[in-house]
C-alpha cells in the first residue's frame, strides 16, 4: 500500500508538472513600455490624472508601489532592462553606447523568447530610438517605428521650418489619435495581435509619451483643467543638498522655455501638457488590451507595463530626468499574469532588471547569466521581499559622455534614500545625500551629518558597495 501510495504521488507530481510546463509553454508575452513617465497614475494614488485602462491592468495583476530603474535616461536603463545587467556590467551610461560592446554573449529579455522557440516583435521604441541601438538579434523580423527623434513627432510644421526642428515643449491639435507616432504604433500592434495564431510570441510595444514634446491630440487636453492641477508648493533644490545633485534641465531649454526662469503660468502649462500625454498612451494601451480580448489572447497572455524612468516637472528645481532623486528612479511596474492574483499591490522594493528573470520563470525558460531576481513570489504573496534595497545611479556629466567624470550611486530600502557621489577615476567619495522618506517623502532636506540616522547611513552604504564596490576606474 505504502508504495502504491507513493506511487501515485509522483504520478501526481509528474502530472502536475506537465500541465504547468504545458500552460507556461502556451503563455504569451505583451511588453508594453512608456517613455520619461513617472508614477502620475491614478493606480499611484494620483487623482489629478485620468488613466483608466492603466488602472484596470494595474487591478487584473500585481502593482510595485516601490519599482526603481537603474539608471534615469533612456539608453542605459532600457540596456539594462533589456539584458538583466546593471549599467556598471554592460558599460553604458550615455545616450549613444551599445552594450553589446562590453558584453557581446548578453542575452535579451526577447532574445531568450526568440531562442526558445517564440516570435518576437517590436513596434515602437523598446531600446533605445538612437542610431542602430534596436539590438537584431532580440527580434524575429525588424522592428518598426522605433527610431527617429521625439522633434519628428509634431502634427504641425510651420512654413519655413524644417521636419524634426523643436518647435517648442507642447502642441494640441484637434487631431486623430493616429495622426501622432503612439497611435501609429497602438494601430500597427493591434493588428499583429489579430494576426496572430498557435505559435507563441513576445510582442514588445514602446510607446513615446510622454516624453517632451508633450504632443497629444486636443481631446485629452481637454481632460483637464489647468487652474485646478495640483502642483508642488516647493518648486526649490532640498536644503543641504550637493550642488552635483542637481543639473541645469538641458532637455527642456532645447524646447524653448527656461527652466530657471518660468512663471507660474508657464510650469502649469508643461504639467497639463504632461498629464495630456499621459492620457494619450493611456488610450493606445487600452486599444492594446481590448484587442487581446477581442482576439481570445488575454487568458494566455502576460501584460507587462513598465517606464524606462521618472521625471521631474520642476521638483527640486530640476525637469526632466538625470538625477539620482525618487522622482526620477522610483517608475510604474505592472504584470498581470493568468492564473495570479488579481488587485495585487506590493510595497517591498524592487528593480528593472527583475523582469528577466521574472518572465523567464513564469514562461518556464532556461535560466542566463543576469543580475535580478524573480517577482513571482511577490505576485503571488505580495507580503513577500525578494531583495533588500534597489540601487539607481547616474553620471556627471549626463547624456552624451561616455566615461563618467563622477557617478553617483543612490540605494534606497523603502524608508531612506541614501547617494554618494565618488570620483570615477579615483573612487573617493566627493559628496553623499540621506532622505527620510517617512518624514520627507518629497526629498527636500539632506539629512547627512544628522547623528540621528548614522545607522541608516551605514547600514545603506553597506547594501550600497556589495553591488558597486567603491573602486577606481583607470
Amino acid at each position: 500500500m505504502r508504495i502504491l501510495l507513493k506511487s501515485l504521488f509522483v504520478a501526481v507530481l509528474l502530472c502536475a508538472a506537465s500541465r504547468t510546463s504545458e500552460s507556461a509553454d502556451q503563455w504569451n508575452v505583451l511588453f508594453i513600455a512608456a517613455d520619461d513617465l513617472n508614477c502620475s497614475l491614478g493606480c499611484y494614488g494620483n487623482q489629478d490624472v485620468s488613466s483608466p485602462h492603466l488602472d484596470r491592468l494595474a487591478s487584473s495583476g500585481t502593482l510595485f508601489e516601490n519599482a526603481y530603474c537603474q539608471q534615469a535616461v533612456c539608453n542605459p536603463s532600457r540596456a539594462s532592462l533589456m539584458s538583466g545587467l546593471r549599467p556598471d556590467t554592460i558599460s553604458v551610461y550615455d545616450l549613444r553606447t551599445d552594450f553589446r560592446t562590453a558584453q557581446p554573449d548578453a542575452v535579451t529579455i526577447p532574445q531568450r523568447f526568440k531562442n526558445n522557440g517564440y516570435f518576437t516583435r517590436c513596434i515602437g521604441k523598446m531600446f533605445h530610438n538612437m542610431g542602430d541601438l534596436d539590438d537584431e538579434p532580440s527580434w524575429s523580423v525588424p522592428s518598426m517605428l522605433n527610431a527617429g527623434r521625439h522633434s519628428d513627432t509634431y502634427a504641425i510644421i510651420p512654413e519655413g521650418k524644417k521636419p524634426g526642428s523643436k518647435l517648442g515643449a507642447h502642441e494640441s491639435e484637434d487631431l486623430p489619435d493616429e495622426t501622432y507616432r503612439d497611435g501609429k504604433i497602438a494601430d500597427l500592434a493591434c493588428q499583429q495581435l489579430r494576426e496572430f495564431s498557435d505559435e507563441p510570441f513576445f510582442l514588445a510595444v514602446g510607446f513615446w509619451r510622454p516624453h517632451l514634446p508633450f504632443l497629444a491630440p486636443k481631446k485629452y487636453w481637454d481632460r483637464y483643467q489647468r487652474d485646478s492641477l495640483t502642483l508642488p508648493d516647493r518648486f526649490a533644490p532640498p536644503s543641504n543638498v550637493p550642488e552635483i545633485a542637481l543639473h541645469d534641465s538641458r532637455e527642456l531649454k532645447g524646447y524653448g522655455p527656461d527652466p530657471q526662469n518660468m512663471s507660474a503660468e508657464e510650469r502649469r502649462l508643461l504639467w497639463h501638457g504632461y498629464y495630456a500625454s499621459i492620457s494619450y498612451l493611456d488610450d493606445q494601451v487600452g486599444k492594446l488590451l481590448k484587442t487581446l480580448e477581442e482576439t481570445g489572447l488575454r487568458d494566455k497572455t502576460i501584460v507587462v507595463f513598465w517606464s524606462d524612468h521618472g521625471f521631474h516637472l520642476g521638483q527640486h528645481s530640476l525637469w526632466c530626468k538625470t538625477s539620482c532623486f525618487e522622482l526620477d528612479a522610483r517608475v510604474p511596474l505592472l504584470i498581470s499574469a493568468p492564473g495570479f492574483p488579481e488587485d495585487n499591490r506590493t510595497s517591498s522594493v524592487v528593480e528593472l532588471i527583475d523582469l528577466s528573470p521574472t518572465l523567464a520563470e513564469l514562461c518556464g525558460l532556461p535560466d542566463v547569466d543576469i543580475e535580478g531576481e524573480s517577482l513571482v513570489p511577490m505576485m503571488k504573496d505580495p507580503s513577500t521581499s525578494v531583495k533588500k534595497v534597489a540601487i539607481t545611479q547616474h553620471p556627471r556629466p549626463a547624456y552624451f559622455k561616455a566615461v563618467p567624470e563622477q557617478m553617483g550611486y543612490s540605494v534606497t530600502d523603502g524608508r531612506f534614500r541614501y547617494t554618494e557621489w565618488r570620483d570615477w577615476r579615483t573612487g573617493n567619495v566627493t559628496a553623499t545625500e540621506l532622505y527620510d522618506h517617512e518624514k520627507d517623502p518629497n526629498e527636500m532636506e539632506n539629512l547627512i551629518g544628522s547623528n540621528q540616522y548614522s545607522e541608516a547611513v551605514e547600514q545603506l552604504r553597506n547594501e550600497l558597495v556589495q553591488v558597486a564596490p567603491n573602486e577606481p576606474h583607470e
